[in-house]
């Protein structure tokens, strides 16, 4: 029998290797998910990335407005900064959680995609037109229902650039419409006879363990511009982070259906194109057959995300079965990260993987 001397170079190989097994599982072992609290790899180069590159890309963070990043690979944190437990109002990204819900009760018969607005009673306080009824919830989930009603919690820009009522039938024309948005809230809560956060929390928060969520961390936000109220959240990066990763897996969360796969499909498929801005499938911005997705972030597959103003993001990668959430505290007036910002983070964050 011939032996070989134990050498530093072998032990540390060795090393390496086992760092591997634990951080990516093997062929038809079960993929990793966070359990009470995330967990993280052992280490970022063992598990496949740069920490020269990761720490490219803390100090860009430090030179713009960034609160918090998470970036989870393989189920497990890789690198994480700045105050991941803060409760920040993550503006529109509501509506991608909005989403998520609909395919839950889609699933189960609740909400018909192909109901009307006549259908479902829906109207506001400038009454709609019989054509504007017509739109459909398929309609207004891609954001193209052509009702130019005023709306509420839209910013000024979103105001001015609301087309004419009944310049566009429904079905025709794409337009990020917060009436289309905060109408499929009143349309989700008379469906299910239940509140969009209490549903959230029973449907979504407590199968992920999320560990920060509160039903006070929503409040419908209620005026005069329209009946249709809108539904901010505060959520933390960290319980963000565990939505993404459902939607990374398919709407799977270890071997249970969250969200029917199927949905995960159907809402993150482009149904507008948008120029720069990639494409738009039911309350989610996708990028369908890669290449940039921010200003400079490229990808060789598949990559959609949730966004919120001020740069709020929640990008998920399921090619590469990644996870990056992005903060801002937008709680401080001029607080904001652009498009063109988060996406060279973005693609520092991108070029740290080996």
């Amino acid at each position: 029998m011939v032996t070989r001397p134990i050498t530093l170079r072998s032990i540390l190989l060795a090393v390496a290797l086992l760092a591997v097994v634990l951080v990516r599982p093997a062929p038809g072992q079960a993929p990793v998910y966070p359990g009470a609290t995330w967990a993280r790899v052992p280490s970022a180069e063992q598990a496949g990335w740069s920490e020269g590159k990761l720490k490219e890309a803390h100090a860009y963070a430090g030179t713009i407005h960034t609160a918090a990043v998470m970036i989870v690979a393989g189920g497990q944190v890789v690198d994480e900064w700045g105050d991941t437990a803060a409760r920040f109002n993550i503006h529109s990204i509501r509506k991608s959680l909005l989403s998520a819900l609909y395919g839950i009760h889609v699933r189960e018969g609740q909400i018909q995609l192909s109901k009307t607005l006549a259908d479902l009673g829906i109207d506001d306080r400038s009454p709609l037109t019989a054509v504007e009824k017509s739109a459909t919830v398929s309609d207004l989930l891609k954001a193209r229902s052509g009702v130019y009603h005023p709306a509420l919690y839209e910013t000024p820009g979103m105001a001015t650039a609301r087309p004419a009522r009944g310049s566009y039938a429904p079905g025709v024309f794409w337009y990020y419409n917060n009436w289309d948005f905060n109408a499929l809230g009143t349309i989700f809560e008379q469906a299910t006879r239940t509140s969009i956060y209490q549903d959230f929390k029973a449907r979504l928060a407590e199968p992920l363990e999320m560990e920060d969520f509160r039903l006070e961390d929503g409040e419908h936000f209620r005026g005069p511009e329209s009946v249709h109220a809108a539904y901010p959240f505060r959520m933390t990066a960290r319980d963000m982070a565990r939505f993404g990763l459902l939607y990374a897996r398919g709407g799977q969360w270890r071997e249970r259906s969250i969200v029917p796969r199927e949905w995960v499909e159907e809402s993150t498929r482009s149904y507008s194109n948008i120029g720069e801005a990639g494409g738009y499938g039911y309350l989610w911005w996708v990028a369908p057959n890669g290449g940039p997705h921010f200003t400079s972030a490229y990808f060789k597959g598949r990559v959609y995300s949730a966004r919120g103003a001020g740069g709020h993001h929640i990008v998920v990668v399921p090619y590469l079965d990644l996870v990056i959430v992005h903060r801002v505290n937008t709680d401080i007036r001029g607080r904001e990260v652009t498009n063109s910002q988060f996406g060279h983070l973005m693609q520092l964050i991108l070029d740290a993987r080996k």
